[in-house]
């Protein structure tokens, strides 16, 4: 007899609660929307649909592999562990935990165990050799965010349920569901917006399915946003329109933003981005008059040339029409792990290129280093050459630049561990693999996203099913590695890792003044937290320490993890509420709207005015697709969901492309469908990110019948943003021809 059961989506930052058919063999049969979930009541996409083919592909890896004489064998999990420990720590002795590097793809983002425990491994190595998916999407966020509020993960969040006027660029949430502003349902918000007599402007170089809901769209050149935004703010000084509110007294460098507006007037800047003079002064205007407006930007806005200078201005913007950090405009989430409010106080700012990459001399950005210095980085020889490779829930060789390359230095390196569930275009190089267990059987609570959400709220799923016997969980699974790069074995007990991070947060806890557990004892709290996982310990701690939390008992209404497992539809926590000065951690205790790094970038920007217009390659996002990791399901597949080059009728004429085109970029060349469409603008092409399923010795069937091509081959990597690391991926010159 079937029954049912409630989880969060784990598939992407729209966090959908959903209700799982489950039949009478503990197989997930299907996924509804959960009308009663607190957060999205009822909303949910194909991808969440689709939950019940991942949970059961195939393909998915059910037990570790170990590399023997050259192939990848199925093996126990004691022997992978031993593996392990065995190859590591055989580089670890000879070279040092420096010279492993670990790589972090977008998963991570959505469980707790990417959360909680990826950290601890890099800690446990020692190692500066980071890299993870942030320098291929929202990097640029970080920085800009870190340099204005002096934390980098203080998020600037469009209020979509209250704000009158709401432009999005660079970004299609009706397709991706929304990022960096986790909003279940962000098409019903938005046709909410029209609804009550808001309006919505999309800047998009595509006619996206965002942008044919708009009141205006925007045909703007890729890469040229930063130029627009400062011609927006060039008329916010010029016609006396910047008021900034309730901010007053919280923002210092107003004078030296103005000055580097002046080179930027609507007129000098139109031509370069393909909008006239006078729709940005439209624009800029309206955003101005508006009783509130929020100008949000996303993955076009990021990985971009400018895309940190973009990032700021996004926020400059808001800050100059007194939008920020007020209910409509755009407002900082209130995470209910993020720690119980501490007094305003100044703080010791954002700082980046504390060290460089040993070949390229990148800057570091929030410990890491770009994702296109991971191949350099292994095949140079010297002192710091990587030579062992951790990948957690990534498949870089698809997802960042020049893959071709990365693929070659991977199968270099001395030893390699994956934790993935997939068999794919990275792991086939690694020599153990140790694959989580399905989405249904794993605990869910959103940690790094409750710090983006639209509406404050806190949920929790416990495993819809069991774990098979002898299987370690996912976090299980990233304790054992922490431990036995420490050189503790692969017996040691996992529970380790959970003790002493709980011993040192609470120790930091009761000696911090301000601490609502201030004074108290460490051993008193530990035993106030429940039995049972670690994972559910060190949750309920964030929980109670949280701006929501019970104190450890100081207040009785307040969140844990056991009122959470009591209210399984999720705790509304209500809407955003204005965090400044709080949330500030600036040396000057203001929001310091004149960052030096940023400001030194301005003339590269202005530069650029002149560059002469080529083909300009943008990505895309299918509602049916999410990076490369769901290609394999069998109900995504088809349809709308396909690698095409699209492409305006007037080029497609002019070149005579018909059915198939070469595109040539920096890293290559790629032969591609054409898919002819007024959607796009003149001058530009568009191909989706994560295809190309063509490698040998990969295990994702369904992928690999309708493989498409990768774009990423056509970028070497030299593009970057240089602020932030982060990879050009949108707006990247190419070449087009008739294929043949």
């Amino acid at each position: 007899m079937s029954r049912t059961a409630l989880r969060i989506c784990p598939f992407c930052e729209a966090t959908c609660g959903m209700v799982l058919t489950i039949d009478d063999t503990d197989r997930v049969t299907s996924a509804r929307g959960d009308r009663d979930d607190v957060f999205s009541h009822g909303f949910i996409c194909p991808k969440g649909a689709s939950f019940a083919e991942l949970d059961n592909d195939p393909d998915r890896l059910q037990h570790p592999l170990v590399r023997k004489d050259g192939e990848l064998v199925e093996t126990t999990w004691g022997e992978a562990f031993a593996a392990a420990a065995e190859g590591l720590q055989g580089v670890i002795a000879d070279t040092g935990g420096a010279s492993v590097a670990v790589y972090l793809g977008n998963p991570n983002a959505h469980t707790i165990a990417g959360s909680l425990y990826g950290p601890v491994v890099i800690k446990s190595l020692g190692t500066r050799q980071v890299y993870s998916a942030s320098t291929l999407d929202q990097m640029p966020k970080h920085v800009s965010c870190g340099f204005l509020y002096g934390n980098p993960l203080a998020f600037t969040i469009p209020d979509l349920d209250r704000t009158d006027y709401l432009v999005v660029i660079g970004g299609n949430p009706l397709v991706s569901n929304g990022s960096l502003a986790t909003a279940a349902d962000f098409p019903g918000k938005l046709k909410a917006l029209r609804r009550r007599g808001g309006k919505l402007v999309v800047i998009d170089p595509s006619r996206t399915r965002t942008a044919e809901l708009a009141d205006r769209h925007l045909a703007v050149r890729p890469g040229s946003d930063a130029a627009l935004l400062f011609a927006i703010v060039h008329v916010l000084f010029d016609e006396d329109l910047v008021d900034l509110g309730g901010l007053v007294g919280h923002v210092s460098g107003l004078d030296r933003v103005r000055a580097a507006a002046q080179d930027f007037p609507p007129e000098a800047v139109a031509e370069h981005c393909g909008i006239d003079a006078d729709e940005i002064r439209t624009l800029a205007r309206e955003l101005a008059a508006a009783p509130s407006a929020a100008v949000y930007g996303r993955i076009g806005t990021s990985t971009v040339e400018f895309g940190t200078v973009t990032s700021w201005l996004v926020d400059v913007v808001n800050i100059l029409t007194g939008n920020l950090d007020r209910a409509g405009g755009v407002m900082f989430a209130s995470s209910p792990i993020a720690g119980a409010p501490r007094p305003a106080r100044p703080g010791r700012g954002f700082k980046t290129g504390r060290w460089r990459s040993r070949v390229s001399g990148h800057n570091e950005v929030l410990s890491e280093m770009p994702a296109v210095a991971m191949a350099e980085e292994i095949e140079t020889p010297g002192e710091g050459q990587v030579r062992a490779m951790i990948t957690i829930a990534g498949n870089p060789v698809l997802s960042a630049p020049d893959g071709a390359r990365l693929s070659d230095a991977l199968a270099s390196v001395r030893f390699m561990v994956s934790v993935d569930p997939y068999l794919n275009e990275t792991t086939r190089h690694a020599d153990v693999i140790l694959p989580p267990p399905p989405p249904s059987r794993a605990a869910h609570f959103d940690l790094a996203l409750s710090g983006a959400v639209v509406r404050n709220n806190a949920r929790f799923s416990p495993p819809v099913l069991p774990l098979p016997d002898g299987r370690p969980d996912e976090c299980e699974i990233l304790s054992r590695l922490a431990l036995i790069v420490l050189g503790m074995g692969p017996d040691a007990d996992p529970t380790l890792v959970d003790d002493q991070v709980i011993g040192s947060t609470l120790g930091k806890e009761v000696a911090d003044e301000h601490s609502p557990v201030a004074g108290r004892t460490v051993e008193e709290l530990t035993a106030m937290l429940p039995e049972g996982r670690g994972y559910e310990r060190r949750l309920d701690m964030m929980l109670r320490l949280g701006p929501f939390g019970d104190g450890f008992g100081a207040d009785p209404d307040g969140l844990t993890l056991d009122k959470l497992k009591d209210t399984p539809h999720g705790v509304d926590l209500g809407a955003l509420v204005p965090r400044i000065p709080e949330v500030l951690r600036t040396p000057s205790g203001t929001v310091e709207l004149d960052p030096e790094p940023i400001l030194a970038d301005v003339p590269r920007l202005h530069a650029s005015l002149t560059k002469e217009p080529g083909f300009l390659l943008i990505g895309r996002r299918h509602l049916r697709s999410n990076n490369s990791w769901m290609h394999n399901l069998p109900a995504l597949s088809g349809g709308s969901n396909r690698c095409t080059l699209q492409i305006h009728p007037d080029d497609a004429a002019r070149l005579g492309l018909d059915e198939m085109a070469v595109v040539t970029g920096p890293g290559g060349k790629l032969e591609v469908p054409v898919e002819i469409t007024d959607a796009i603008r003149p001058g530009v092409v568009s191909l989706p990110h994560g295809w190309g399923h063509t490698e040998p010795g990969t295990r994702m069937q369904v992928a690999a019948r309708e493989p498409g091509v990768n774009v990423n081959n056509l970028n070497d990597g030299t593009l970057l943003d240089p602020l932030s690391g982060t990879a050009v991926l949108n707006a990247l010159p190419v070449e087009v021809a008739p294929a043949g």
